[in-house]
């Protein structure tokens, strides 16, 4: 049975869905508990944590917010014109409590932002041949059926390829 990606949390599916059920109304409740924000705000600080990869919409973070108002978890201060969001006492004892899940939320976030870089342009001339080489490392072992040593020596190209690659970084291996 095929799972769709769209609807396991944290799944990667066709539409680049992120969050799984309840998961964005966590995330802004911890973004909250961290600083006040009125909502652009509290958008472009979950932007951020996504390097980039991740753009969440006023039609998704205004109504979660307005959800998490109504749960009694923020509370809202006019301050110049705009509405902006405060953690309350309750809302702090939930963000505590859910510590580990807003951790994996922030773990994903990250892993997700490292994969930012294929959006830049200098990617695109890269990517095709890399994604070629593994073609041909997959084809290679279907064809070797599993030979342990062709699957090491492709985990050796594949190392001293990376090492190669990360001596040419002028800040030096990563």
């Amino acid at each position: 049975m095929m799972m769709n990606a769209r609807r396991v949390p944290g799944g990667f599916g066709p539409t680049g869905r992120f969050f799984g059920p309840g998961e964005l109304r966590l995330a802004v409740l911890a973004l909250i508990a961290e600083q006040p924000g009125h909502g652009y705000q509290v958008m472009s600080r979950l932007a951020d944590r996504f390097n980039g990869t991740y753009e969440p919409s006023a039609g998704s973070i205004y109504p979660t917010l307005q959800l998490l108002e109504d749960e009694g978890l923020v509370r809202v201060e006019q301050a110049d014109g705009r509405k902006v969001y405060h953690v309350t006492d309750e809302g702090r004892r939930a963000a505590e409590d859910q510590a580990d899940e807003i951790e994996r939320l922030w773990g994903r976030a990250a892993s997700r932002g490292e994969w930012g870089m294929f959006r830049e342009p200098e990617a695109a001339e890269i990517v095709g041949p890399a994604l070629r080489m593994v073609k041909a490392a997959v084809k290679t072992l279907a064809h070797a059926h599993g030979d342990p040593r062709v699957v090491e020596r492709i985990l050796e190209i594949f190392v001293e390829a990376r090492h190669r690659i990360d001596d040419l970084d002028p800040r030096g291996r990563r």
